[in-house]
């Protein structure tokens, strides 16, 4: 077993690559706010905008202050917008709960608005080098193809699956941290979904999936494709650029705001608004005119 971690920890000490939260110098806040930008969302698309973000809004306090409109123009090209407006909400729990600091407990984590299981373990361990599970898709699939021999990890997290993780997770929080990094590193450049780079793998001569001739994945017919689009959450996208792109205290009416975007439902638009407008993430300044909220 120490000999895996080993390998792992070896192979991403010479392969990690240069990520602006990994540089000396990044706080926990500075972790936290990496692992809130990078779900579902590609590392190269979040690198830029953590830069600014972080150069912008350092502490958490800076960003609890900060108004809604102005987080969601800076979440500009990171998806989900929702996101933009938990993390502020988090800043100021951080900010007024725990005095500006970061927490290191798992459980104190979680208590944070935003922060699930696999965030407060991420934050745990790469922010305060603690020994924690550290479980994200890259994760799960390299873990599912070294020791179970299948393609992919089952579409929902199982028991079994986290025990088993756990059961390989080092003692020693150091090395615990490394091995977390690593195989997580390893998902994300070598053993990747579609295109596994199998002869670069570090640990292709004890992968059992690899060992078996790489068989198709078993769960294929039960995973869900996320279409993009013509669905309502493009619709949504397209409304928030629109807003997005006023300038401070401008504002549109329904007409303007929805004009042009067309779909197959006509429905489609006021129902993206209203959505927008159930999650906070829209404003009504004035009766029948919207922005971003204030």
């Amino acid at each position: 077993m120490h000999d895996l971690h080993t390998t792992v920890a070896a192979w991403y000490a010479r392969h990690a690559r240069d990520l602006p939260w990994r540089r000396p110098g990044t706080t926990p806040w500075g972790v936290l706010v990496s692992e809130v930008m990078s779900q579902q969302t590609p590392v190269a698309r979040v690198a830029p905008v953590w830069e600014q973000w972080m150069e912008r809004w350092p502490r958490p306090a800076d960003l609890a202050a900060a108004s809604p409109a102005d987080v969601l123009r800076a979440w500009h090209g990171l998806g989900y917008p929702r996101r933009a407006l938990r993390l502020r909400e988090c800043a100021a729990a951080v900010a007024g709960r725990f005095a500006g600091e970061v927490p290191e407990g798992e459980e104190e984590l979680r208590s944070l608005p935003g922060v699930g299981d696999y965030t407060a373990a991420a934050v745990a361990s790469f922010a305060h080098g603690r020994r924690a599970l550290v479980l994200d898709t890259n994760v799960r699939r390299v873990l599912t193809r070294v020791s179970e021999g299948r393609a992919l990890p089952p579409p929902a997290l199982t028991v079994a699956e986290r025990a088993h993780a756990a059961g390989l997770l080092p003692a020693d929080p150091a090395l615990a941290v490394r091995w977390n990094e690593g195989v997580m590193e390893l998902g994300a450049l070598v053993c990747t979904a579609r295109s596994p780079r199998c002869p670069q793998c570090p640990l292709a001569d004890r992968c059992r999936w690899r060992l078996a001739g790489s068989p198709p994945d078993a769960d294929a017919p039960r995973r869900r494709t996320q279409a993009w689009h013509g669905t309502d959450r493009q619709a949504r996208g397209r409304v928030m650029a629109r807003l997005r792109a006023l300038p401070d205290g401008a504002s549109l009416a329904e007409e303007e705001l929805l004009a042009g975007l067309t779909a197959a439902d006509p429905q489609q638009p006021q129902r993206a608004l209203a959505g927008l407008l159930a999650d906070g993430l829209v404003g009504q300044p004035a009766p029948g005119r919207y922005a971003l909220p204030s």
